[in-house]
């Protein structure tokens, strides 16, 4: 459920996770989650489909996006900016940014375009995962894009598990040690919260990350 507290802001909840304040209703789970992939798409994969146009750095205006979910979309005739840049702020990813009264998704991209993002305050290291039989090829051939425009890389090695899971019950873990990287002229980008963007990764920059092992219960107790 999607709500606005007066004193802070837009949350997804029953009540304020501040002040524990009802708030005010702005959408269902169903809806939310309805926009949401609407939303993911336009700024992603298909804005032409809803016949909007996206400029190269990836943003389209709020009014516009607003105007073409409600025609393709009459039950949602109450749809109003409001309601998408509180997706957007509440969204626990960050997988989209608001300026003025423009949005675009910061990652997930297969359309083409020309991100803007920061590439400072970038981890000495970050992780990407993969099935273990492609392990032994990304070590010698290096990480390419596939189903997406760039390499999403995670900032710790549980994201990057967790985005692997979806695809094999138990992923291989690569690091990426980003400060040779940049020194070596790699552009890594910041994307969303946990989410970090590379146009690729050569296989000198990658080793199999190495869990460390957990600790040895006190037999002196």
């Amino acid at each position: 459920m999607l709500k606005e507290c007066a004193q802070h802001g837009y949350f997804r909840a029953e009540a304020c996770p501040v002040c524990g304040q009802p708030g005010r209703f702005l959408m269902n789970d169903r809806e939310l989650d309805h926009l949401g992939r609407v939303l993911t798409g336009i700024l992603r994969h298909f804005p032409d489909r809803y016949g909007l146009t996206m400029d190269p750095q990836g943003w389209i205006p709020l009014p516009s996006i607003v105007r073409a979910i409600s025609q393709r979309h009459p039950a949602y005739h109450w749809l109003r900016v409001q309601h998408l840049v509180a997706i957007v702020e509440t969204d626990a990813k960050g997988r989209y940014e608001v300026r003025d009264d423009r949005v675009r998704a910061t990652y997930g991209h297969t359309v083409e375009v020309a991100l803007d993002l920061p590439t400072e305050n970038i981890p000495e290291h970050l992780y990407f995962p993969v099935t273990p039989e492609e392990a032994t090829i990304v070590l010698e051939v290096g990480l390419k894009p596939s189903d997406r425009k760039r390499v999403h890389l995670s900032k710790t090695a549980d994201d990057a598990r967790a985005a692997g899971a979806v695809r094999t019950p138990e992923p291989v873990i690569l690091e990426v040690d980003t400060r040779r990287a940049r020194d070596g002229g790699l552009v890594i980008m910041r994307a969303g919260k946990t989410v970090y963007l590379v146009d690729q990764v050569p296989a000198e920059y990658l080793s199999r990350h190495e869990a460390p092992a957990p600790a040895k219960a006190d037999d002196t107790a």
